[in-house]
């Protein structure tokens, strides 16, 4: 079955986490790899697209930024924001290098391993600071597998295909060759 492998007309870039102060600023949490570019992609907008903002950066605060959005005034607007993720339009963003990837096209590709064996989907790109990490979804991984998101484990990603290839460890995936091969006995 083939996969609409569009690329999303916007991608988030980062998310409201509340109220700063009394005057309508806002806890504003940057996605962006360089965190004070948020501001710098034009009008972010709501997932679902029926709110617009401009963007004023005020200060760098703990795990983000002060920030004024156009039409918000005061604590109680910048609060019922809590929680807002934000885009921006694709077309205002830069384009990636060489093995760069923007989150938003890596969810939902096909993971397969290195001899073609479909292993599931990515349902999520997660940061934990040590490097990304592919949230892989499918028949038999119950809550997911996270896969290292490092040359050595994938190093396959192609877009026009709708597909990563990975090289798991040992053990991460649970064995499914059905070779029957591996029990200890008691």
């Amino acid at each position: 079955m083939p996969q609409d492998r569009t690329r999303p007309a916007r991608v988030c870039l980062g998310a409201i986490a509340g109220a700063f102060g009394v005057r309508g600023e806002v806890r504003l949490k940057s996605f962006c790899s360089e965190p004070e570019a948020i501001a710098a992609y034009g009008p972010l907008w709501s997932e679902d697209g029926t709110r617009c903002f401009e963007i004023r950066l005020e200060r760098p605060i703990k795990g983000g930024f002060a920030a004024r959005l156009s039409g918000v005034q005061t604590r109680e607007e910048a609060e019922a924001l809590r929680g807002m993720r934000l885009y921006a339009d694709r077309d205002a963003l830069p384009p990636t290098g060489e093995e760069e990837y923007y989150h938003a096209d890596l969810i939902g590709l096909e993971v397969r391993d290195t001899g073609g064996q479909l292993l599931g989907r990515v349902a999520a790109v997660l940061d934990h600071g040590a490097g990304d990490l592919l949230e892989v979804r499918g028949p038999g991984l119950g809550a997911g597998v996270l896969v290292p998101f490092t040359r050595d484990v994938v190093p396959t990603v192609d877009l026009e295909a709708g597909r990563i290839v990975v090289d798991p460890p040992a053990g991460l995936f649970p064995d499914s060759s059905g070779s029957g091969e591996g029990g200890s006995g008691a």
